[in-house]
């Protein structure tokens, strides 16, 4: 179980990646591919070419954490807008949550939350 704030982005690479890689070869396909900075405090999602195998990348106050986690049967089910034209999809922590567990997202449903209006969360 992932306990991640709401102010924390999660962004899935939606190019296979090389999934041997470590620290430094994910932080270079965070920068480079992803263009965007490791060091931000976001999570980087990572899957492999089969969906088999996810590894998440994110920066600690102490240094950089890899979660990894493979799955021994069936693959997993990314939603529908990781597309091969993005680069990245930015995905909420719930639904990161869900999709490591195998919960198709495109079939679950949630009830309406109460949220504090736009301009009283600045």
């Amino acid at each position: 179980m992932l306990l991640l704030s709401r102010a924390v982005h999660v962004y899935v690479a939606t190019a296979p990646c090389n999934l041997k890689k470590s620290f430094e070869g994910l932080t270079n396909e965070v920068r480079q591919v992803l263009a965007m900075e490791p060091l931000s405090g976001h999570v980087f999602v990572f899957l492999n070419r089969r969906k088999t195998q996810v590894k998440l990348l994110l920066w600690t106050r102490g240094g950089f954490t890899i979660v990894t986690k493979r799955l021994e049967r069936g693959t997993f089910t990314f939603p529908a807008r990781v597309t091969a034209e993005a680069s990245s999809v930015e995905v909420d922590v719930h639904e990161l949550s869900m999709l490591l567990e195998g919960i198709d997202v495109t079939r679950a449903r949630t009830s309406r939350r109460w949220e504090p209006p736009a301009h009283a969360r600045r």
